[in-house]
């Protein structure tokens, strides 16, 4: 059994371990608000863009553009969202993971002709370990979200995709539901779908930042049920005959589908921050609520152990006094 000194010790770090992650977890919550924030700035843009192209499908139904075109993957991309650092649950470890079943599909095409462009440090010192060509360094943007980075990026990636240097170009990230949700997301960024982008559940709870496992877990049934009893519809009108397009509809197509591409890589980088925030918040919770179930642990050993020498001491003077 330990001694006393042993206990009081365990207590006094198990104390400082508790002050250290119920910080973090505030400055975690802080960072969730500020996330929350920019995704409710940049929702009016995406309704305003998604509204125009919707209402475009649905004045033309074959509308294209060079990048909607399909062709055989021969070189693929992945774009893949994790963090800069740690203690943020399974968060890096859930995205490490689905982009190596992604570059597992494409594993006939050789490690040389799978690009990886990491954002975040975690996912590209994984990429590197594992092999694989990187597309640049982009740990900035994982840290701070930068749209003229993404428009960079988004530049890149579409220039090599006219070209045909690369076919085929997906995301991995996690989708920000609420504080207590994330959704584990593989999408395919190049060609893009634009039916199939545009008739997908954007929903977002940019109010709630409750983060316990009750409420994750009542997160994800009620969102299941709301989904199931009310999937998102294409809600695009067609356009009236009196209204004129200049100089024609499939121009304005393809000067609004780059800015679908660079908002789909902003919108993923806000979701994916947003997510790391919020992983990091429930981890640093979990680890407050384990510290203080601890605590009460070692308090009652200690005040047991306590109680047990007072007793020994009363019964040695008590027998010494009888003996006496």
């Amino acid at each position: 059994m330990p001694s006393l000194k042993e206990i009081k010790t365990r207590i006094a770090s198990v104390n400082s371990t508790r002050k250290i992650t119920s910080a973090m977890k505030m400055v975690a919550s802080s960072k969730l608000h500020h996330a929350q924030v920019m995704i409710e700035n940049m929702l009016p843009y995406e309704t305003m863009l998604e509204h125009i192209l919707k209402t475009f499908l649905a004045s033309e139904a074959d509308a294209s553009n060079v990048f909607t075109i399909e062709r055989p993957v021969k070189r693929v991309a992945t774009v893949a969202y994790s963090s800069n650092s740690s203690l943020c649950g399974g968060f890096n470890a859930n995205i490490i993971k689905l982009m190596q079943t992604v570059a597992a599909e494409y594993e006939a095409l050789g490690k040389e002709n799978i690009v990886i462009y990491p954002v975040g440090r975690k996912v590209a010192e994984k990429a590197a370990k594992l092999g694989y060509p990187l597309g640049g360094d982009f740990t900035e943007l994982a840290d701070k979200a930068d749209v003229k980075q993404c428009i960079d990026l988004a530049r890149e990636l579409g220039t090599k995709f006219v070209d045909g240097e690369i076919d085929k170009v997906e995301l991995v990230y996690h989708h920000f539901k609420s504080a207590g949700s994330q959704i584990l997301t593989r999408k395919t960024f190049l060609p893009i779908d634009l039916k199939s982008e545009l008739t997908k559940d954007h929903y977002r709870d940019l109010k709630s930042t409750v983060a316990t496992k009750e409420s994750q877990e009542y997160l994800r049934k009620r969102d299941a049920e709301q989904h199931a009893s009310s999937p998102r519809m294409l809600d695009g009108k067609p356009l009236n005959d009196n209204f004129i397009v200049e100089p024609d509809m499939n121009t304005i197509l393809k000067a609004l589908l780059p800015k679908y591409a660079h908002l789909l890589l902003y919108t993923a980088l806000l979701d994916s921050i947003a997510s790391e925030h919020a992983a990091r918040m429930v981890a640093m919770q979990t680890a407050t609520d384990n510290a203080d179930e601890l605590l009460r642990g070692l308090n009652l050993q200690y005040n047991k152990s306590r109680q047990q020498a007072i007793t020994n001491e009363l019964l040695d003077i008590v027998g010494g006094s009888v003996n006496n």
